[in-house]
């Protein structure tokens, strides 16, 4: 009998750390980046939120499903462009699982392997959208590409669970000998525009002097005018004081002019003391002589 109770002790001792060790291999922790379905002898269970999970060691089988942003590199690949030049090209296609338990599922059962799918498609549609391109437009239309694939994969996409947050081309490489044939044109086009700078600044430094000998031959212009105004008015006034004081003196108005000239022809003129000079220019008036210069 005592063995018997050691025995069944026994058994109850074994089952405990049986149950105890199940129970520890059945607990699952869910990470909040993640989402979890929960299979039961290969048939869909229930849904696993974030946190502590407990599953049926050998019955169930848990499958986490990354629900962050995740990127897929469609990897490099010559494509033939509309003007037939095989172009090296590469994209990256960003995505990220859906947080509902419909998506989800879909994201498991509707597709196998996301992210291989994603990249396949990926590479097929970039093909058929720059086909139809030419090397240069292509390279120049990037946001166009880059919306189209977006676009298609959405549409292709739609049953797959996934959300296509973004699709971005990552290089459009022409063929060597073709990049340098570029790079030359490039050199070309900025040496003649480095040539058009250096001639438009020299026109405008040449302007810039035309319009300073313009300024300053107006200036030389204006000086003369203002002399030859300043001239005009002195004859005036003097011609005013002519009128004024000599009206009825035209016999002395004609010596003074006399006297003038003869000053003019450098005449010497001996003006006796105590005499005014009005009474000596009519007495020389008619007798002055221009007398020769002294060497």
């Amino acid at each position: 009998m005592e063995e018997s109770g050691v025995t069944l002790n026994g058994l109850w001792i074994a089952g405990g750390i049986l149950l105890v060790f199940l129970f520890l291999i059945g607990i699952r922790i869910i990470r909040p980046t993640h989402r979890a379905l929960i299979e039961r002898l290969g048939k869909y269970n229930r849904f696993a939120q974030p946190g502590f999970h407990w599953i049926m060691p050998g019955v169930d089988k848990l499958y986490r499903i990354n629900i962050t942003e995740q990127m897929v590199d469609a990897e490099p690949q010559e494509i033939i462009t509309n003007d037939n030049l095989n172009a090296v090209v590469d994209a990256q296609v960003y995505f990220k699982v859906k947080t509902d338990e419909e998506s989800v599922k879909n994201s498991v059962y509707n597709v196998n392997n996301v992210n291989f799918q994603i990249v396949n498609l990926a590479r097929t549609t970039l093909r058929n959208i720059i086909g139809t391109l030419t090397l240069k437009s292509a390279n120049s239309e990037r946001g166009r590409i880059n919306d189209d694939l977006h676009k298609i994969l959405i549409q292709e996409t739609t049953n797959w669970g996934i959300d296509i947050v973004r699709a971005e081309l990552k290089q459009i490489d022409p063929p060597k000998d073709v990049q340098e044939t570029m790079n030359k044109i490039v050199k070309a086009e900025n040496e003649k525009l480095a040539a058009v700078d250096f001639a438009t600044a020299a026109e405008t430094a040449a302007d810039g002097k035309k319009r300073a000998a313009i300024k300053e031959a107006e200036g030389i212009r204006q000086a003369r005018i203002l002399a030859s105004e300043g001239e005009a008015e002195a004859i005036r006034l003097v011609n005013e004081a002519a009128e004024k004081y000599f009206v009825g003196n035209a016999q002395l108005l004609k010596r003074l002019e006399t006297v003038q000239v003869s000053l003019q022809n450098n005449a010497k003129i001996v003006v006796p003391a105590n005499t005014e000079l009005v009474n000596v220019i009519g007495e020389l008036a008619g007798g002055i002589l221009p007398l020769k210069k002294e060497k």
